[in-house]
């Protein structure tokens, strides 16, 4: 991601390309000794756009092979799907004690101003503290400190571009880490385990799309997509409203059908699911808090561990509220 790229000139914020290797990253960060013993291995070097099954297991496999053997981890990652990879960490890895910390930048390596060497200096830092221990995956950015299963990408441009409705843990200053609240892990993330070949060279989930609710949005939409996806989320257009004949035609797909939101911020309760989604007859689910990208993802680890409709509703009632 940007935190790997170059740009034509230190002006230039936008339409740069990914060229850094992990070296060329920590060379930017001579004093990062003092903090640690660093090993470093370069599982990809791509945009965060290209991120797929096969490159999600290659982290997934590299941090499950590092848990017995380090005190903490850090992933460089884009920030524009960041959030994503680090929910799908935390719900299908024990981490047990140890830190993962997945970091960024928002601006290329050759900017004037580059945050990408304080970002990952601050990211070692992190993960190296005994401090971290307990918390699960986290993300450091912009001098904050995150959950990893919470923080979302809410601006494209500026340094301060992820924001956690939750509330952020701690906060990185003078080399110095502070934590708000002692270690604790998010309320009902539920673990899964994977079902992986030892011949397979990635992981292969179910097929789940995402569907972008609008003005006069055709309900022909939700029957086209049935015929390719095993599941559907719909980002509704405020807590969980959609057109009337959109309702009905999702009151009778015989696929699981999550009803999510395409505001920022905000939740979807059960009460704003169409009138008859409660029977058990029924596959329409409430996200809560949960965005678009991330019920995709918990939907998928449900159907791959073939979950039944009322166990795939229990696993999104846990993280309902937060």
């Amino acid at each position: 991601g940007t935190i790997a790229s170059k740009a034509d000139n230190s002006s230039h914020t936008a339409g740069y390309q990914v060229d850094l290797t992990i070296q060329d990253l920590l060379n930017s960060i001579p004093d990062i000794s003092r903090i640690c013993e660093i090993e470093y291995e370069q599982l990809c070097n791509v945009d965060s756009k290209d991120m797929d099954e096969e490159l999600l297991f290659k982290i997934y496999k590299g941090i499950s092979d590092s848990l017995q053997t380090f005190d903490g981890i850090v992933i460089t990652h884009g920030t524009d799907t960041l959030a994503e990879t680090a929910f799908f960490i935390e719900s299908t890895i024990d981490t047990g004690d140890l830190p993962i910390v997945f970091v960024g930048s928002m601006r290329p390596s050759t900017s004037v101003s580059a945050d990408g060497p304080m970002n990952l200096f601050q990211a070692i830092s992190i993960a190296a503290n005994s401090k971290s221990r307990g918390r699960g995956v986290l993300v450091s950015l912009n001098d904050q400190i995150s959950a990893g299963y919470y923080i979302t990408k809410t601006n494209a441009n500026s340094l301060d571009s992820f924001n956690v409705r939750q509330g952020y843990l701690g906060n990185f200053v003078n080399n110095e880490v502070h934590y708000y609240y002692p270690p604790v892990k998010p309320l009902g993330c539920h673990k899964f385990k994977l079902k992986i070949s030892p011949h397979s060279p990635g992981i292969s989930l179910p097929r789940v799309c995402i569907l972008y609710a609008h003005q006069t949005m055709d309900p022909s939409l939700i029957e086209l997509v049935t015929e390719k996806y095993e599941g559907i989320v719909i980002a509704t257009m405020g807590a969980g409203s959609l057109p009337n004949a959109v309702n009905q035609c999702c009151l009778n797909m015989k696929i699981p059908t999550v009803y999510s939101k395409r505001t920022m911020d905000g939740m979807v309760p059960i009460a704003n699911l169409p009138k008859g989604a409660d029977t058990n007859s029924n596959f329409i689910i409430a996200s809560g808090y949960l965005n678009p990208e991330k019920s995709r993802i918990l939907l998928q680890l449900c159907l791959a561990g073939n979950y039944a409709m009322e166990e795939i509703r229990l696993v999104f009632l846990c993280v309902y509220g937060g």
